[in-house]
């Protein structure tokens, strides 16, 4: 029987789902009453029912996937493509180079230290031989002025907590010093590199540590030699415990700057703190939440903002918090969208996006161009970090058919040459990309990239995967991964939709798909998927929808407004209880984005939208794969617990309704490699099955 007809002789029954337990559980909003029949899946999972829960559904799901033929094939391509030699983005610091390499057969990236040139390089930390498990993650390291010292942030199993230590770079050991119950891997060395600041959160009740609301934030300050009980707090909010802070240091680190915001407030207040005088009032530098305010770079009193204040595509100011003269944009605003700036070398580094292709651009302290840095192509540029008086910075460009090649950029001579250029195992010149635009459901025009095989041919056949984002001003670019190549040599499409609350074309753009506005970004989505179809791309039985964390939510949004927009669901670690996001770890820092169901207007938006919410029963869903971790704690497991339950008692029909849940793995961030592989493959294998293609039973350099 081919996978179409068997497909379709199956029933609802051919399943059996673990039996859930609902309840009869309702919340009332503004007079509304709402109904929530898996309210217990809230607790933590190491509650006995909660995890017997799981592990029944874990059962049943990796008894599907084990069901389809090679299913294992694509898992083994897919490591030995990933295993490969590349770089990122090195670092530099009296006299040495920092920088991670990934062989591709470690679960965890490796940092090494070399001299100046990036030659005789050794091994400076492996988060490999912490935990044989590879379950622990390097989140964050910072080197000191002088290069004494290496400051690390570890996180366990995916989590957002922390542990800090610092290590000696000549001997490569750790000092004793260890502070515990830091969140975000936040944390600096001080200029004399004698202890360091890190951000923190009270200690979470016991069971509690992967779902307790984040509040009453705090920039502690450790010394060297000291125990953590002993640390002091360098700034706090004591009268707005549910604000919160980010703190970050300029170049002489004797400047802390503070970006604070509301949960609710789009943007941050800017302040900052002499360090030299302890004790003394922050500086508010920009105490009004109007405009994104970035600091780039601080001389004395005058500070280098990057700002959208009347700029909604950005733009650089320089103000002055002493003499406090008019500030002065010394970068204007300009039709394209000013992504980052850095300050290396005398030169202010301008990264723009241009229909969400970069573009470098160099200006002088005040403003005078001083040209551009040529690129390969229409791709994705990330660094350029450095000082103000260094000679040359590092970055690293890619595209959608060509892997990440890092270079090192001479300042003077405006010239780069190759640092590291990885060598694949697969010959990436049978790839090609293209960026497309289409009209969403109001007119707008959206950009899209794709990337296939040579040679397509647009009948409808092709298996093709759509995947968006679209919120909290993230845009999505240009990126290549051999993983995708997998895809793509099973004959598939994969589509990156520019999609507005992202950040692509600027403030604008991103307004456009906040709060009650949310559905924008579910229209163009929607838009971008009828494209794909009437353009003869697939089918939407050949169509799969695919997003993470808000692009989860994407999915999930979606779906349930268009069940028959495509044939599968790939939801990864999506908010999907729009109604209770904001009442679990950092959940509230995103009403900026989501609105507030305290709020009458945002709250009829947010139930509209609400993917939990807004499953009927008896309808044809998709064939859905929702993926998820237990240790998450950015966005909690039970989004995905509780949809995942009211999607299988929603769905009739034969397509399947999934939960995958990883277990000692987070949000993704520091996951381990064959781990992350591991669940790629699945969602490869589920889409293509569900689609009614076949796996190849093997792969080689021409397949």
């Amino acid at each position: 029987m081919t996978p179409v007809a068997l497909l379709l002789a199956m029933s609802k029954s051919d399943l059996e789902y673990p039996a859930t337990r609902r309840v009869e559980h309702t919340d009332s909003y503004h007079g509304v009453t709402v109904s929530d029949p898996y309210r217990w899946l809230e607790a933590p999972i190491t509650e006995p029912e909660v995890k017997d829960w799981v592990d029944a559904e874990n059962k049943v799901t990796f008894g599907y996937l084990e069901g389809i033929e090679n299913r294992g094939v694509v898992l083994e391509e897919l490591v030995r493509r990933a295993t490969y030699d590349s770089v990122g983005v090195p670092s530099y610091e009296s006299g040495m180079t920092f920088f991670t390499r990934d062989d591709g057969k470690k679960a965890q990236e490796v940092l090494y230290v070399a001299d100046a040139g990036g030659k005789n390089e050794r091994v400076l930390l492996d988060p490999n031989l912490m935990n044989k498990n590879g379950t622990t993650a390097v989140v964050t390291t910072d080197v000191g002025i002088g290069g004494k010292y290496l400051l690390y942030a570890t996180s366990e199993s995916g989590s957002d907590w922390c542990t800090w230590r610092i290590r000696e770079i000549k001997t490569g050991k750790d000092l004793p010093d260890t502070v515990e119950w830091s969140k975000f891997g936040v944390g600096f060395l001080d200029k004399s590199s004698s202890g360091w600041y890190y951000l923190t959160f009270p200690r979470p009740e016991e069971g509690e540590a992967f779902v307790q609301a984040n509040s009453k934030p705090k920039v502690m300050y450790h010394k060297l030699g000291t125990k953590q009980s002993e640390d002091k707090v360098a700034f706090e909010l004591k009268e707005h415990p549910d604000w919160y802070i980010w703190p970050s240091l300029d170049e002489s680190r004797e400047y802390m700057y503070l970006q604070i915001n509301r949960p609710a407030d789009l943007y941050s207040r800017l302040w900052g703190l002499d360090l030299n005088r302890p004790g003394n009032e922050p500086e508010r530098i920009m105490d009004v939440p109007d405009a994104e305010y970035t600091p780039v770079y601080r001389r004395g009193s005058q500070h280098w903002i990057q700002n959208t204040k009347n700029a909604a595509r950005g733009k650089v100011t320089l103000l002055d918090t002493v003499r406090r003269i008019a500030p002065q944009d010394v970068v204007p605003e300009s039709k394209d969208t000013l992504e980052g700036t850095s300050f290396v070398g005398g030169k202010l580094v301008c990264r723009y996006l241009k229909d969400a292709r970069a573009e470098v651009r160099l200006f002088s302290p005040m403003g005078e161009p001083e040209g551009t840095v040529s690129l390969p192509g229409a791709g994705t540029v990330t660094g350029f970090s450095g000082k103000g008086g260094d000679a040359f910075t590092y970055y690293s460009y890619v595209s959608m058919d060509s892997p990440m090649t890092v270079y090192r950029f001479d300042l003077e001579k405006n010239a780069s040459t190759v640092f590291h250029a990885p060598k694949l195992p697969v010959d990436t010149s049978r790839y090609e990309s293209k960026q497309v635009f289409f009209t969403s459901k109001d007119g707008t025009r959206v950009p899209m990239f794709l990337a296939y095989r040579k040679g397509i041919k647009l009948d409808g056949s092709n298996p093709t995967i759509l995947y968006g984002y679209g919120g909290f001003n993230i845009p999505q670019k240009p990126w290549f991964s051999t993983s995708r190549t997998v895809w793509m040599d099973m004959g598939g499409v994969f589509a990156v939709a520019c999609i507005r609350g992202g950040g692509e074309y600027g403030a604008e753009w991103h307004q456009a798909a906040i709060k009650t506005k949310r559905q924008n970004a579910y229209d163009d989505f929607i838009a971008a998927g009828e494209y794909l179809v009437s353009e003869k791309y697939c089918t939407n039985q050949t169509l799969a929808l695919m997003g993470g964390s808000n692009g989860g939510l994407l999915v999930g949004a979606v779906m349930t407004q268009r069940p028959d927009l495509a044939g599968v669901a790939l939801p990864a670690v999506g908010v999907m209880d729009m109604l209770r996001f904001n009442q679990f770890t950092i959940g509230k820092g995103w009403e900026s984005d989501f609105g507030s169901p305290e709020n009458l207007d945002e709250f009829f938006a947010l139930w509209r939208i609400s993917p939990y919410h807004n499953l009927r029963p008896d309808t044809q869903y998709p064939a859905t794969l929702v993926t998820t971790a237990d240790t998450d704690d950015r966005v909690v497991p039970c989004h995905s617990f509780k949809f995942a339950a009211q999607l299988q008692a929603c769905q009739v029909g034969p397509a399947p309704v999934l939960l995958r849940v990883e277990t000692s793995a987070g949000h993704g961030a520091g996951k381990p490699l064959r781990v992350a592989l591991a669940e790629i493959a699945d969602e490869y294998a589920f889409a293509i099955h569900n689609m009614g293609k076949a796996i190849p039973a093997a792969f080689n350099g021409n397949s």
